[in-house]
């Protein structure tokens, strides 16, 4: 009996160890050669991981005339952000229309870059050092200057005029809010979600003046005939385009990109068309 139980024993950890053994082999497939399934996921940058989807995912602005706006009636976004965008997919895909144009606001652009919603920001998004923290940014591919919006009538002719009392209207999130604080703290500071409400309750007199950049200030008085926007601008606003914090391939086709279409002349035939002008050099 203690033979037959001790082959039994023998038998058991023999059973035992093959198991193991196996167990561990399938674990070392699963790995393949370049290790677990997250690691391999974390090494595809998000150069690789445009080409291997066949798409550039954007975020762009959709209340912005001449940057980033939807045109109701054919329901596409329009703008020169918009035009650097499908230069951009051409660059890295081959086709402009491989490319999805989402939706961002000052607010959201950030977070959704971060959560991978995006693969790049191009949405008139200044460059600061402490959004550097957070992105990284190209070179500067447009260059803005904070200004103010007002009736044409308004006896506000600069930022020095703005008095105790008055109010005005910008976006959460964007810089202007913080500029215009700095400019003229004696004034009140109405934040919107975006600058399409910021404008709506301009024109409703909720406030004596809007501001942001002055670029988008153009697209807003073209749109409306009785508002102008001031010649004196109060801060620099160069605009960059922001990808995720260490993309450094997506990073250097971009800048490769904007250098070559400021070279080819295709960059001011973009400021042109939107703009109305050509770019100071």
């Amino acid at each position: 009996m203690r033979k037959k139980a001790w082959k039994w024993w023998i038998t058991v950890a023999l059973t035992a160890l093959l198991s193991a053994i196996a167990l561990t082999g399938c674990s070392t497939t699963d790995k393949g050669e370049g290790g677990t399934s997250s690691e391999t996921a974390k090494s595809t940058n998000t150069l690789e991981k445009i080409k291997q989807r066949g798409k550039l995912v954007v975020g762009v602005k959709y209340d912005l005339n001449l940057f980033g706006l939807k045109n109701p009636e054919t329901g596409k976004v329009e703008g020169f952000d918009i035009d650097i965008a499908k230069g951009l997919a051409k660059k890295i895909l081959g086709d402009e229309n491989k490319i999805e144009l989402k939706e961002v606001t000052s607010k959201t652009r950030i977070p959704m870059l971060n959560n991978g919603e995006i693969d790049a920001i191009i949405a008139t998004m200044t460059i600061t050092e402490e959004r550097k923290k957070e992105v990284d940014f190209s070179d500067v591919y447009f260059m803005a200057g904070q200004s103010l919006l007002v009736k044409k009538d308004s006896p506000i002719n600069s930022v020095k005029d703005l008095k105790k009392g008055m109010t005005v209207l910008t976006a959460k999130g964007s810089t202007s809010a913080e500029n215009i604080r700095k400019a003229a703290p004696q004034v009140n500071v109405l934040e919107f979600e975006n600058y399409a409400e910021a404008f709506t309750a301009l024109k409703a007199g909720q406030g004596d003046a809007l501001t942001t950049d002055n670029a988008l200030l153009w697209g807003m008085a073209k749109q409306d005939p009785n508002y102008r926007v001031l010649d004196e601008t109060f801060t620099e606003e160069p605009y960059g385009i922001a990808v995720r914090k260490g993309d450094k391939e997506l990073l250097q086709v971009i800048n490769e990109y904007l250098k070559e279409i400021k070279e080819n002349g295709e960059y001011d035939k973009i400021y042109e068309k939107w703009i109305g002008k050509k770019p100071q050099q």
